[in-house]
């Protein structure tokens, strides 16, 4: 459900073009040498039990040690006292578009707001998103050049975010993804290079989105909600097409993650052996059985879901395409994600914020309890899943020795309740501080 109203740059156009703009932000405290943190109750492996009363050693950014009990360590820089939180790995939201937010003015905004201002506005959001206690996202749909350099300024400490996995798209002309909803001379001007029409022109979209920058390969499979035609939703993306992506993409070490509404465009898409099914919202037998079958995630957005259904039945800024397509497809998400999870498919937490707004993405798990999936296998879904997901279970999704320091805590437990993580007490990103209540 991709943020695409009209004249808005989408995640096909044109690289932006601007100079070094991104502001230095400073937030948080400064990364100390040696952190101890005492945790009243501690999820370490998210679909374990948690353990009670355990010291977290962390040291230059990474988790030293896990010790039972409140133990006491020498050379200490810094100490948390967390006796009375319950404490996790850091959330992982596996869809996020950081450069916008749906709403009325967008169409305005995207004719007055200059590149340069939209940086610093994705930098805003990346912090209310870290801020959040999503340490890591998956941004599947910005303007290409500026997340990759956004991201990059993150990794290199010149601003603080969130770990940013950056994808570049790659779409069919008029499919979801190509530019929709303006003038012929407009369309013609924010038509992007990774617009492709047959294999053999998407292997070279894919390999061009991966020349750039482009961490994972974004495809469209199936028509979307905001796309301003009244396409439907189902399959557009041919088998042949999504086949050579994901073949161009693997050769390269790279993944390919599809939105995908329909049935059709779902199975396509799995066929061709992608990682991930954005959305999924009319996942059938057939489907179910090829996401089992290949391992794939389901990355279901409910949020999105509920956030357009919302608007268009409230609100009078949609188009008439947009505004049905959004009713019906925000009405069937959470029903039918409830039948895939049931069925087993593999689950990665995912919001689809930016069409939902940026800093609210917890939203999303308690739509996807409300669904019947147990608050432990939510958090797992945002923490190892998407580890597993993003090829980093080395680095990210669990408290564990020599993994990154990204930690985050409650003051409440999000098991019994899971709309604590709406209220995020504490967050750790590489061992940094950035909140702390």
């Amino acid at each position: 459900m991709k943020l695409q109203q009209k004249t808005n740059k989408n995640w096909l156009k044109r690289p932006l073009k601007f100079g070094c703009v991104l502001a230095t932000v400073w937030a948080g405290s400064v990364l100390a040498e040696t952190t101890v943190i005492y945790a009243g109750k501690l999820l370490a492996k998210p679909g374990e039990k948690p353990l009670s009363e355990q010291t977290i050693v962390v040291e230059k950014g990474k988790i030293k040690s896990v010790e039972a009990g409140f133990i006491q360590v020498k050379k200490v820089d810094r100490i948390v006292d967390l006796k009375q939180s319950f404490v996790m790995p850091g959330l992982m939201d596996m869809h996020v578009h950081l450069q916008g937010e749906l709403g009325p003015g967008k169409d305005s905004e995207s004719l007055k707001m200059s590149d340069e201002l939209m940086a610093m506005r994705s930098t805003h959001y990346a912090m209310k998103t870290l801020l959040a206690g999503f340490t890591t996202v998956r941004d599947v749909g910005s303007d290409p050049q500026y997340m990759y350099a956004l991201r990059d300024a993150i990794n290199k400490g010149w601003v603080e975010g969130p770990r940013i996995i950056a994808a570049g798209g790659v779409g069919i002309t008029g499919g979801h993804g190509d530019v929709s909803g303006v003038k012929p001379d407009l369309m013609e001007y924010y038509s992007s290079k990774q617009v492709c029409d047959g294999p053999y022109d998407c292997r070279r979209a894919a390999r061009r989105a991966i020349k750039f920058g482009g961490d994972w390969i974004k495809v469209a499979s199936t028509g979307g909600v905001l796309t301003d035609r009244a396409t439907g939703t189902g399959q557009q993306m041919q088998l042949d097409e999504l086949k050579e992506i994901v073949r161009a993409a693997a050769t390269m070490g790279k993944k390919v993650a599809a939105h995908a509404h329909q049935e059709d465009g779902i199975v396509a898409a799995l066929e061709a052996g992608v990682a991930s099914v954005e959305h999924g919202t009319y996942a059938g037998k057939k489907a179910i059985r090829l996401f089992k079958k290949t391992g794939a995630y389901l990355v279901p957005t409910l949020l999105a879901g509920e956030t357009v259904k919302n608007m268009a039945e409230k609100s009078n800024f949609m188009s008439e395409a947009i505004r049905k397509k959004a009713i019906r497809v925000g009405n069937d998400m959470k029903g039918n994600f409830a039948k895939a999870y049931k069925a087993g498919v593999k689950i990665a937490f995912g919001t689809d914020s930016g069409v939902s707004k940026h800093g609210i993405n917890a939203q999303e798990a308690v739509l996807m309890n409300k669904a019947g999936m147990p608050a432990m296998a939510i958090i797992k879904s945002a923490t190892v899943n998407a580890a597993d997901l993003l090829n980093m279970s080395d680095s990210l999704g669990t408290i564990e020795a020599g993994k990154n320091a990204d930690i985050v805590a409650t003051h409440g437990s999000p098991l019994k309740d899971i709309s604590e993580l709406l209220d995020i007490d504490f967050v750790m990103k590489s061992g940094k501080v950035y909140k702390q209540k």
